[in-house]
């Protein structure tokens, strides 16, 4: 064969795949289908090899299970709306519509550039009216269910250039664009109430048994379903009062402060009543523009500031402080907790730095109370009450009872189920978005756009300047409209979707990517959901999974789907790093794919990303790494030319009793190769430890070539592990592998082919190496048959001269042989 030129097998076959329409396929009730899929992309303009990790991990599966007999949809699209498109316009001046669709005709040709198996032909983008139609008619049909309404909300607001910022705008509490300090004002905004479905999504996260422990726990947590009392303070100096959640009412007499979330509507009240307005609201600003998962989880360092207002706690009728703390989260229960530094390690932290009084309201069955300026850390754990009132003696779990009983009583409280989920704010004072299907009638109120009038088509904008209202607001011909129920004047709602509403629905669309008569049809979706592998970075590992997650249970509650959960199997990819930090175009260590293709092909690229590491860890780029991928694929390729003529000429049946030992090594080791390969990618997901036990093969085969042997035999057995080389490593490399099938005869194409099949009892091994250890510590190794007795390992193991300097003098008490792991000695 010709010496190995990837870049020709590249333009080859990708263009053979395009006209074959290779990966084009239909519903085939006769088959069993898979479907498989990576999370949207965003289409920023360029993609770097951080992103095509995901892709390719996805295209080996499917690769995989097309040689295994399934009927496999994989397909690609757009999430093409975003504020990122938008920023650039006010910039640049260029439209988000042709800065998006440009940057996705870049990034197509780059993915077809790597081979990836993609059924293109059902491309969507989330920006094009045919998409984000449905997303209106969603929307429809959740107001019409009571699950879409509109409430006042707070959102950041720059008062220079007049506009509401999305929180990745605010910087160091200021607009990104003029630097003007940011104020909080409350607008009608619309939600999605997913809290409708708050105990059905957090109670089958126990049904996704494949799905990473990780990404459950988080979504566990996101969810947050607690048993607990809502209990109400008294502002102690003027009218309102302040709810807040507890589990652990047993502790309220060791309350001593309260605190608000930055984001708790109170806040801005008070501010008014500060003697420094300004100050306080810069403040606010700061705390609400910090990394909201910080806040979350505590890693933030905590800090606060006294509002100047106090409250009564309800059971000690004290005056407690109101303090604003940036670890509490507004949305987050009622957005107000009692701090109880005694139990709570983020309040006991809290009361130390601002020095805060803290009061023991627990000890122990067993002891005495804790001395509170002695401790150095939170007591969350139950035991008897103490400087608890009429409670005291009693154990945690009786009080809260009491207390409970007592504030329903009193009607100061009641228990209750809280959780940290709160109904999703979709609503976005921006322009590339889906437009808000809603009219606002002053006849009619707040009336839906009729289904034959959709969709609502997001009309030219020819100038960006952030500043104002959204700039659908300020187009006259969008805005002024006739009411639909009465025909009076009204306006239309100027507001638009989350981007997340256009990426948690779209793996349906997918099953039917050009029905222009409803989202999809229910019975291609039927047969083609759930999604059975889905790949993705654990940074959506909350919002749009519990979004998508929530979108699928709507749509069967619409008859839609048939199913609750959308995705079978999920994986989250690492991150791939470059001089030690994640890839970013801000940080300017992006590694260009299209560089790595011309120098070495696509294949390389695909199996170096795959091999350098397991797919959920994160990898530290290199291009020696890719050096070394190059010239593992012309090993392989040149071992295939050595055999070609033998093998192809070997036609008949291998008849293992004539086998020599060199040729029943290379059998055995072909047969365990297909067994760890099928086992590390349709199991295991390991696509590194695949390439490795592949690597394996191929040294053995050029051991075995090496000895010389060319019989008839020797050919068949060569062939049969080079073409099930090929084929293994197809999902990998598929364009070299395509070309060596064609090579080795095969002329209908690597596609038609089936995966290899081990045989146990040729992969089984004739000997097998043992290591023997000695009071833990191996000593030596021993050589046996595969089925030697017990007795005769045991007698080996004692007889190997390595072991016998640690035996000598000893007394033997015990021999433990774990089969085909080791060998045991306990002496003494």
């Amino acid at each position: 064969m010709s010496d190995y030129h990837p870049q020709d097998l590249d333009r080859k076959w990708q263009a053979h795949w395009a006209a074959t329409r290779a990966f084009e396929v239909t519903e085939d009730p006769g088959k069993p289908k898979f479907y498989c899929l990576e999370m949207f992309a965003y289409p920023s303009g360029h993609a770097h090899v951080g992103h095509v990790r995901n892709y390719i991990i996805g295209d080996v599966v499917a690769r995989l299970k097309r040689l295994q007999g399934f009927n496999v949809l994989h397909p690609f699209g757009w999430d093409a709306f975003g504020l990122p498109a938008e920023n650039a316009a006010i910039k640049s001046g260029i439209h988000p519509e042709a800065s998006t669709l440009g940057n996705i005709a870049h990034m197509k040709g780059q993915l077809q550039r790597l081979g990836i198996s993609y059924a293109w032909e059902r491309e969507l983008a989330t920006c094009m009216p045919d998409y984000y139609h449905w997303n209106q008619w969603f929307f429809i049909r959740m107001f019409e269910r009571g699950l879409a309404y509109r409430r006042r909300s707070t959102v950041n607001w720059c008062p220079v250039d007049n506009t509401v910022l999305a929180n990745e705008q605010v910087v160091d509490g200021a607009c990104w664009r003029c630097g003007t300090a940011v104020e909080l004002r409350d607008l009608e905004q619309w939600f999605f109430r997913i809290t409708a479905y708050a105990d059905d999504l957090l109670d089958s996260t126990e049904g996704l048994a494949a799905w990473p422990e990780k990404v459950l726990t988080m979504q566990r947590n996101w969810i947050g379903r607690s048993e607990g009392a809502r209990v109400t303070y008294a502002l102690a100096d003027r009218p309102g009062s302040i709810d807040v959640f507890t589990t652990r009412i047993d502790t309220i007499y060791g309350a001593t402060f309260l605190m608000l979330g930055p984001e708790h509507p109170l806040v801005q009240q008070f501010a008014d009543l500060s003697d420094d307005p300004k100050t306080f609201r810069d403040q606010v600003t700061r705390f609400r523009g910090q990394d909201r998962s910080a806040r979350v989880s505590g890693e933030v360092e905590k800090e606060g500031f006294f509002t100047g207002q106090y409250a009564i706690n309800p059971f000690t009728d004290e005056r407690v402080p109101v303090w604003v703390a940036n670890f509490v989260l507004g949305e987050y229960g009622t957005g107000a907790v009692m701090g109880v530094p005694f139990g709570d390690q983020r309040d006991f932290e809290f009361a130390r730095k601002y020095n805060l009084p803290i009061r023991a309201v627990i000890r122990p069955v067993d002891g005495d109370a804790a001395d509170v300026d002695a401790m150095t850390e939170a007591l969350p754990e139950e035991g008897l009450l103490v400087n608890s009132g009429p409670c005291n003696g009693l154990t945690s779990a009786e009080a809260r009872r009491r207390l409970t009983n007592e504030a329903e009583g009193r009607g100061i409280g009641e228990g209750t189920v809280q959780y940290r989920l709160k109904d999703w704010g979709i609503s976005r004072q921006r322009y590339w978005g889906t437009p808000i299907p809603m009219i606002h009638c002053p006849q009619c109120g707040v009336v839906p756009v009729p289904d034959d009038q959709l969709p609502v088509v997001l009309p030219k904008v020819a100038q960006f300047t952030g500043r104002g209202d959204s700039p659908l607001a300020a187009i006259p011909e969008f805005v002024n409209v006739a009411c639909p129920t009465c025909g009076g004047a009204a306006r239309r709602e100027t507001d638009t979707m989350d981007t997340f509403v256009d990426s948690s629905w779209y793996f349906y669309r997918f099953a039917d990517a050009h029905n222009d008569k409803m989202p999809f049809d229910p019975k291609k979706v039927g047969y083609w959901a759930p999604v059975d592998f889905y790949s993705g970075g654990i940074e959506h590992a909350i919002l749009h999974l519990i979004y998508s997650r929530f979108f699928a249970r709507v749509c069967r509650d619409l008859g839609l789907v048939d199913h609750a959960e959308p995705f079978t199997h999920l994986l989250t990819q690492g991150m791939v790093l470059k001089d030690g930090a994640v890839m970013s175009k801000s940080k300017g260590n992006v590694v260009d794919p299209d560089a790595m293709l011309e120098r070495v092909g696509a294949d390389a690229l695909r199996l170096y990303v795959m091999f350098v590491a397991p797919p959920e860890k994160e990898v530290e780029w290199t291009d020696a790494g890719l050096d070394g991928s190059f010239r593992w694929l012309a090993r392989v390729w040149r071992i295939a030319d050595q055999w070609r003529d033998e093998a192809v000429a070997a036609t008949g049946a291998i008849n293992q009793a004539t086998l020599t030992a060199d040729e029943r090594a290379v059998r055995r080791k072909t047969h365990a190769t297909i067994r760890r390969v099928t086992q590390d990618i349709d199991v295991r997901k390991q696509m590194n430890t695949a390439v490795s036990a592949m690597m394996e093969l191929v040294n053995d085969l050029y051991a075995f070539t090496d000895k010389g042997e060319r019989s008839a035999q020797a050919g068949a057995v060569a062939r049969e592990a080079i073409e099930a080389l090929i084929v293994l490593v197809s999902p990998f490399a598929p364009h070299t592998a395509e070309e060596l099938w064609q090579r080795y005869g095969h002329t209908d194409g690597i596609g038609a082919a089936a995966w290899p099949i081990y045989d146990a009892e040729v992969a089984k091994a004739d000997e097998v190496e043992l290591p023997v250890q000695v009071n833990g510590k191996v000593r030596g190794r021993v050589t046996v048959a595969a089925d030697a007795p017990q007795a005769d390992i045991e007698a080996a193991a004692l007889a190997d001269a390595g072991v016998q300097p640690y035996l000598d003098g000893k007394v033997v008490k015990k021999v433990v042989v774990v089969p085909g792991r080791l060998v045991s000695i306990v002496v003494g």
